[in-house]
């Protein structure tokens, strides 16, 4: 379970577990630090019994300490967005109704008329780090242990609901499969409401006994500035930072250039997943850095299932085979397996994966055939390996490393008074992998301002869903029976089109 990461830490106590810009926290300071989160939420209680709690606080050493503290108080984690405005953070607080909900001090404001509004305790986080310890429950393996948000294609974000044993297999599985030790040192910028930050760089490492250094915020110079001084061992990110990366190595001096590539060539393992890697930039970032990156494949509910090899041939475009503990297979529209160099959609099945949708019994029922979950994703078995052909849903966008729904923008578009229908699609694009795009047919006699219209957009979603283009449309593209035609409008998008610009047709 994921709890054993405090059985883990106790064996290094007096190692350094992570850097962060609070500053340098042994493993023993981390379990000291839970230990008073934990006793902070129970109040006196014998244990949460799998309540949820929300918690909002930037990347660092109060982030993990809070996300233990409630592990060890029995409850559920809830990690909340940084980069989620008002609407968004309301939305997951009434779904999953917590216990309590914790704020650092930088988000107090925003946070806390919410918690209040809904009637849900709320606290600072620097009250639940400084109380007292206390005695603690055990935790069983089975119990849930954190809910995190993944767009779906009915719209709003679901609570994907992760055990302890998920977590648990998720983490050893990658361990061993990435040869994960306690002299790896990772560096961590990757956002903290999603599985790829939370488990496959912070839990790894502090499972190995590793040290994970957290930065703030993912700025390109930064990073390259913290890799060119060496000591780092492994490194994670998703295409679009690479791209960024590669543009940040571009403009570099020459001097800065050799050093950052230095840093690079030091390291031992550097991972791409979250979505597609363009081939163009796994070749570049060979040049650069004298590595060919590892891609591998995984969801929110699944963790990671596929991967490239450690040791051996990766092939460009492919995302390998199982990891340890993983089953996969490929199937047809009917469910049954398809013949390699068939694509079909991936179905996983596992300790691995997650154990329900939050209070969504019909989506549980739906997700599942005969024990295996079904992806929704395509894909190909050819020559020993993997190849990801794309998404069975039109409606799920993979931009920035992040999955949108095209559904839910819709419908927050239709509530802008000048709006009268919309489409969102998602078109290719080199750096975010896909790119949102909206179509909007205004009402009679009015003429949306675009740039009014972002500002308002920004209110209400979070900024990788927002589009980055829009169109001013007199009609949506439909067949003869009225329905929307959105492999036109992707089509329009990609043929007519400026990067960054805003059109009426």
């Amino acid at each position: 379970m994921s709890i054993k990461l405090m059985e883990k830490a106790r064996i290094h106590c007096d190692r350094t577990a992570i850097v962060a810009p609070e500053g340098v926290f042994s493993y023993r300071q981390l379990l000291d630090a839970s230990a008073r989160v934990a006793a902070f939420l129970l109040e006196g209680s014998p244990d949460l019994r799998e309540r949820p709690v929300a918690f909002l606080t930037p990347p660092g050493f109060r982030y993990v300490a809070l996300q233990w503290g409630i592990w060890r108080a029995g409850g559920i984690a809830v990690p909340l967005s940084v980069s989620h405005p008002r609407p968004e953070l309301e939305y997951v607080l009434a779904d999953t109704e917590p216990a309590a909900v914790l704020a650092d001090s930088d988000f107090v404001a925003r946070l806390k008329p919410s918690a209040e509004t809904l009637s849900f305790r709320f606290a600072r986080a620097a009250l639940a780090l400084e109380h007292a310890p206390g005695a603690l429950p055990d935790v069983a393996p089975a119990r849930r242990a954190m809910i995190l948000y993944t767009s779906g294609t009915t719209g709003r974000p679901k609570g994907v609901v992760l055990t302890h044993l998920n977590l648990t297999a998720q983490i050893e599985s990658l361990v061993k499969a990435w040869e994960w030790y306690a002299g790896d040192h990772i560096l961590e910028f990757l956002p903290l409401h999603h599985i790829h930050g939370i488990v496959n760089v912070i839990s790894c490492a502090l499972r190995a006994g590793a040290v994970c250094e957290i930065l703030p915020a993912f700025d390109a110079h930064a990073v390259w500035e913290r890799i060119g001084r060496g000591g780092l061992t492994l490194f994670m990110a998703v295409p679009t930072i690479y791209a960024k990366l590669i543009d940040a190595w571009r403009s570099s001096s020459p001097a800065d250039r050799q050093r950052f590539s230095e840093g690079c060539r030091r390291m031992r393992l550097l991972v791409s997943g979250s979505a597609a890697l363009p081939v163009s930039i796994l070749e570049m970032w060979r040049e650069i850095s004298g590595h060919v990156l590892l891609e591998r494949y995984g969801m929110t509910e699944i963790g990671m299932a596929l991967s490239n090899p450690l040791h051996g041939m990766r092939v460009p475009g492919a995302v390998g085979t199982p990891l340890p503990g993983v089953e996969v297979r490929l199937v047809d529209d009917a469910g049954k397996p398809v013949a390699p160099g068939t694509p079909g959609e991936i179905e996983v099945r596992g300790e691995t994966v997650f154990s329900e949708y939050w209070r969504r019994p019909e989506d549980n029922r739906q997700a599942f055939r005969d024990g295996w979950f079904q992806t929704g994703d395509v894909a190909v078995f050819e020559s020993g390996s993997y190849r990801i052909l794309g998404r069975n849903s039109v409606d799920i966008i993979k931009t920035g490393g992040e999955k949108v729904s095209a559904l839910e923008i819709e419908s927050i578009l239709l509530t802008y008074p000048a709006i009268r229908e919309c489409a969102v699609v998602g078109i290719p694009d080199p750096i975010w992998g896909e790119k949102v795009c909206a179509a909007l047919v205004p009402e009679a006699g009015q003429e949306p301002d675009v740039m009014m219209l972002r500002a308002w957009l920004k209110e209400r979603l979070a900024p990788y869903k927002a589009p980055k283009e829009i169109a001013i449309l007199r009609e949506l593209p439909r067949n003869a029976m009225g329905k929307l035609i959105k492999a036109e409008l992707k089509k329009f998008f990609q043929l007519s089109w400026g990067r960054g610009d805003d059109k009426s047709c």
